[in-house]
């Protein structure tokens, strides 16, 4: 189990992208514009740097819906391999079954 923190971390940081999607958007738009005079542009890239950190979207890290694992994590079913495997044992994932040839 991940601790309480990094898990309550993550969960910020995609509100944070979700808050800030539309204006980062638009800041990126005017600052690759060439049409817009070199001061419009640094004057949306200084708007786009004063943005938190936390609300670009390459800054969340996947993690394991039940634990909070952030490695072995299978986007498919939003589980780390361990949770995975122990659901699929269980018979808990429709139409997953193991490998056998």
């Amino acid at each position: 189990m991940a601790k309480r923190s990094m898990i309550n971390r993550e969960i910020k940081r995609a509100k944070l992208v979700q808050k800030y999607a539309v204006k980062r958007e638009e800041l990126k738009k005017q600052m690759l514009d060439m049409t817009l005079s070199f001061d419009d542009r640094q004057e949306a890239a200084k708007k786009f740097h004063a943005l938190p950190r936390d609300s670009s979207s390459v800054r969340m890290r996947n993690r394991c819906e039940i634990t909070g694992r952030p490695h072995g994590y299978y986007r498919k079913f939003g589980l780390s391999r361990n949770k995975l495997r122990e659901h699929a044992m269980k018979g808990d994932i429709p139409g997953l079954v193991m490998a056998s040839w």
